[in-house]
């Protein structure tokens, strides 16, 4: 289980506030079974010409203040803070998200069991992240979102909670599902004329809309309007 931020600006921004509050609230956060976000964090970032820049850590994001405040200023950020599933996971940078091609960033958050698929991967996340990317060599985010939802739904015993965060260049898309513990699980996010958030866990300041089990969300600047199924 673990916590996850997609942002996107219409101006560049100085990330650092943000970036406070995200590792504040992620520190404070427990799971349903108590867990902790202390499993390390990263983070992606856009530069000035549209390439991915990225830092990651071992230690709890919380701990890491003097380093989340030197990300650059950027219209379009995601942070993942971890917590592993399994011991023999921790402490492998690796396994940190976001996971990033040329094109698109992911982060996930989730819990998944007895899944009947073989897919490239040493860890649960890194194995969604490939079915991700598959599907969206053909297709738009929302609709690979769709197919990867079905896709494991079938081929797992049971989905506790899968939920996915993407970001292209331009817009930030999310995937929120769950069978169990909304108030842990539920995404929300942040829909205003020159800022839009994805969020797994309320940041003050902000108001924050929910999303419910089972819907998809895209955020843009494009039609100024956002995509919500």
């Amino acid at each position: 289980m673990c916590r996850f931020l997609l942002t996107k600006t219409e101006k560049e921004i100085k990330p650092e506030e943000i970036l406070v509050k995200f590792a504040e609230m992620s520190e404070k956060s427990r799971a349903f079974d108590g867990d902790r976000q202390e499993d390390g964090w990263g983070i992606i970032w856009l530069d000035s010409e549209k390439n991915w820049r990225s830092v990651k850590s071992v230690k709890p994001i919380w701990e890491d203040m003097e380093l989340l405040s030197k990300i650059p200023s950027t219209k379009l950020f995601v942070i993942h803070a971890r917590s592993s599933s399994f011991p023999g996971h921790k402490n492998n940078i690796e396994f940190n998200q976001p996971f990033t091609d040329d094109n698109y960033a992911f982060v996930f958050n989730g819990l998944l069991k007895g899944v009947n698929l073989t897919l490239p991967g040493s860890i649960g996340s890194q194995k969604i992240w490939s079915l991700v990317q598959d599907e969206l060599k053909q297709k738009e985010p929302l609709e690979a979102l769709k197919i990867v939802k079905e896709a494991l739904s079938v081929n797992s015993r049971e989905i506790q909670a899968l939920n996915i965060g993407i970001a292209g260049k331009e817009n930030i898309y999310a995937l929120c599902f769950y069978s169990k513990h909304p108030d842990y699980y539920s995404l929300r996010y942040l829909d205003s004329p020159d800022h839009k958030m994805i969020c797994s866990e309320k940041l003050s300041g902000y108001d924050w809309t929910s999303l419910e089990a089972d819907q998809t969300v895209a955020l843009q600047f494009t039609d100024k309007f956002s995509n919500i199924r």
